[in-house]
């Protein structure tokens, strides 16, 4: 079946919309996981990067975040033989077609925010 089929049958029934809308959530649902795509949706970077661009966010956290979205093909980890050893992290070719997604949420968001904060 194709995707557009896919997507046309999810969207006339109630049930296969919820559920493909729970699968998504699944993959993204945390404080950290839309920061960390966030990131990298500009270029692949290491660990203390990625980091630096997240304020408040711990180590153990951003290493069990980043392990979760490896998991699920969201993030693609790649380690390098050198001295020391280096490691990269990039978005899947999948992860992203997440960025025309992100702007649409980042566009509501600052209307949000005008509309209920006045900013």
């Amino acid at each position: 079946m194709r995707k557009d089929t896919f997507l046309k049958n999810a969207k006339s029934c109630p049930a296969q919309y919820v559920l493909a809308l729970n699968d998504t959530l699944n993959v993204f649902t945390g404080k950290w996981k839309l920061p960390i795509i966030g990131t990298l949706l500009f270029d692949k970077k290491r660990f203390t990067e990625i980091q630096k661009n997240i304020p408040k966010i711990t180590p153990r956290m951003l290493s069990k975040e980043l392990k979760d979205l490896e998991i699920n093909g969201v993030v693609k980890r790649t380690v390098y033989d050198s001295i020391p050893v280096s490691v990269e992290y990039e978005l899947t070719d999948s992860a992203r077609l997440l960025g025309g997604v992100l702007d649409k949420m980042l566009e509501w968001g600052l209307q949000h925010r005008k509309k209920n904060i006045g900013e």
